[in-house]
């Protein structure tokens, strides 16, 4: 097994390190969503891979739904007895550099994501029903960290940054776009046991909010955390418990919350499974991974289940 773990694919490698804040479709706070993505990093979340290029792929599948009682700042209107479903597809880029930073590696990331939201819900409480979904160009996102590694024990300390010019329908219930800055600082660490295969992983970060002009709100500040217990059985093959939590810490805020909302502070943690896979193409190692959540205990935000479909790969790898 320790043979096995040490030669971990550049693949997974890559996976590992490409976690980014991005689109959500469950959250508190405006439209009822929130910049970080909950549950896009887990396995070997503080692991970072040779320098070199890879590219990663997420498919995001969430349906969910809210309290009847409670309502959400859709556009500008306020949306009750709410169903939400959404389908994302992230595409990231990760450039690990060879240089230097206080003894780890600098990285940078860049995420493009394409798809939307499917809602429905009444006008206030009792209204008339209302829907709207779309499918179209997210804000893209810019991160950058760098990564150490000590023995069994590698971390990050990274940002990640909303760049609010994707496509933004103004008034329109359903929109993959933030029309706001954002920034996301985290820090995470991974520590595995090379004999046993063992992994604990964990991160956490806060997240800061601007102000969408368009509707003068601007949502709170936010903590998450997620973490992961992963076996590893061979290079090729693990499999694990996944889970995060979110609190928001501070309240909305701007001329554009509606009064009825109060600071609409929200709440939500979560559980779930994963398995991952790699396998060869030619000599490219490409590493496939499924991650499931259920969410629980939601106050102020939607409730549901979410599931990532991942594919990672190296485009170019320093020595290979």
């Amino acid at each position: 097994m320790k043979a096995t773990i040490k030669t971990i694919s550049l693949a997974a490698a890559a996976m590992i390190a490409a976690g980014l804040g991005c689109a959500s479709t469950a959250g508190a706070a405006e439209g009822g969503t929130s910049f970080y993505l909950l549950g896009l990093r887990g396995p070997m979340a503080g692991f970072t891979p040779p320098p070199g290029v890879y590219v990663q792929n997420d498919l995001y599948y969430y349906q969910g739904s809210a309290q009847k009682t409670i309502s959400f700042d859709l556009g500008g209107r306020l949306i009750a007895d709410l169903d939400a479903s959404a389908v994302i597809n992230l595409t990231t880029l990760l450039w690990v550099t060879p240089v230097d930073v206080a003894g780890g590696n600098l990285a940078f990331t860049a995420t493009v994501p394409i798809g939307g939201p499917d809602i429905t819900g009444t006008l206030g409480r009792g209204g008339r029903s209302v829907s709207d979904s779309v499918t179209t160009l997210g804000d893209p996102i810019l991160g950058s960290f760098i990564g150490w590694h000590e023995g069994d024990f590698h971390w990050q300390v990274g940002t990640s940054v909303n760049v609010p010019i994707g496509d933004y329908q103004e008034g329109e219930i359903a929109n993959l776009s933030f029309h706001h800055w954002a920034a996301d600082l985290y820090t995470s660490g991974t520590w595995l046991n090379p004999n046993t295969g063992f992994e604990l992983s964990g991160a956490m970060g806060i997240t800061f909010n601007g102000e969408d002009n368009a509707t003068d709100y601007k949502n709170g500040t936010e903590f998450h955390f997620e973490g992961a217990a992963i076996q590893h059985f061979s290079k090729a093959f693990d499999a694990g418990l996944v889970g995060y939590y979110y609190d928001q810490i501070s309240p909305d805020k701007g001329d554009g919350v509606p009064k009825v909302l109060g600071g609409f502070e929200g709440r939500v943690a979560a559980i779930g499974a994963t398995i991952g896979y790699t396998f060869q193409a030619g000599e490219v190692p490409i590493m496939t991974r499924v991650k499931y959540y259920h969410e629980f205990d939601a106050k102020n935000r939607l409730e549901g289940d979410s599931v990532f479909l991942t594919l990672t790969m190296p485009l170019a790898v320093a020595g290979h």
